[in-house]
């Protein structure tokens, strides 16, 4: 009995280790209000999306949910507009694995709304198959998609500055790499369709994350617009829906017991969108609410601008 207790005892301590240490997120301690101003969040009508958007809406803002699915988009705005208590909160379709979709979002949004001081660029996918344009859905939608999005809308954010661009990226990003040969022959960054090539696209565009945002800055260098990537941290949303089932349940005793919650995971997010005096950092990655050190290819400049050319081809605005 006393083995067993011990054994017990040792768990449950190396639990809380691990937790507080190394999965327990910080919170974004700003007391900014945002009434007067408009943000727009992808992938808002669930997980850490959805978490970001009513805080958002809890300071004041105007919030746009730009999703995908009308009906849970729809359902999302009016629980965050019931338990906010503010009723600008609209959802606004978005599909990012269609760049038509993106450009039909983006010139919406400019002829009906007037402001946008926060672009967050929060929705992600990890799973197989190609978008509309037949990309890969991994680079499709979490870079592509949301590369097209921001620099449609850059001119408005410009227009109402001090503003921000914020990309929800992740500490995946170290595993990340970008063959443009394989892009350019393939329209992905794997060239497989098995279980670990989702996983190494979703690591590539997070990668692309991190370095749009380091080329995006250098861009957006003597404006009043900022932008800030990061990891939100390890959190069980959504996102692996798109895995077999078998993986989904092998992650799920693990998740229950260490990942953080959707609240805990908006905090970095909210950290970037609105913290006070982060201006000079503009361009780099965030994580715990604090600044960290990102992998060696994503400090390539290089790298970031041929990306940046690429994508300028690839989305068509160039």
């Amino acid at each position: 009995m006393s083995a067993l207790l011990c054994l017990i005892a040792g768990f449950v301590s190396f639990y809380v280790l691990v937790y507080y240490c190394v999965f327990r997120s910080a919170r974004c301690s700003s007391s900014v209000k945002l009434k007067g101003k408009t943000a727009i969040v992808t992938g808002s009508n669930t997980g850490i999306g959805k978490s970001t958007a009513l805080e958002l809406a809890k300071r004041g803002a105007r919030v746009i949910l730009a999703c995908r699915n009308k009906e849970r988009g729809e359902a999302a705005a009016y629980d965050i507009r019931r338990e906010s208590g503010n009723n600008q909160v609209v959802f606004m379709h978005l599909d990012l694995a269609s760049l038509k979709s993106v450009q039909s979002f983006a010139e919406t949004f400019l002829k009906t709304e007037p402001r946008l001081d926060i672009l967050i660029n929060n929705a992600g996918v990890m799973g197989l198959g190609c978008t509309e344009e037949g990309f890969g859905m991994a680079f499709g939608v979490n870079h592509l998609g949301h590369f097209l999005l921001t620099n449609l809308l850059l001119e408005r954010l410009k227009q109402c500055g001090p503003s921000r661009v914020v990309t929800v990226a992740a500490l995946l990003h170290h595993l990340g790499t970008i063959d443009f040969s394989l892009l350019n022959s393939q329209k992905d960054l794997v060239s497989g369709q098995s279980t670990w090539d989702s996983f190494q696209a979703y690591c590539n565009s997070k990668l692309c994350n991190v370095l749009f945002t380091r080329e995006l800055s250098n861009k957006l260098e003597g404006t009043s617009v900022s932008c800030y990537c990061l990891h939100p941290g390890v959190i069980y949303t959504e996102l692996g829906r798109s895995m077999s089932l078998w993986l989904q349940l092998l992650m799920m005793p693990f998740a229950k017991l260490f990942f953080l919650s959707l609240e805990a995971g908006s905090q970095t997010t909210l950290y970037c969108a609105l913290q006070e005096g982060i201006e000079p950092l503009s361009g780099r990655y965030f994580s715990n609410c604090a600044l960290q050190q990102v992998g060696v290819k994503a400090r390539d400049d290089a790298l970031a601008k041929k990306l940046w050319e690429v994508s300028e081809r690839l989305s068509g605005l160039s």
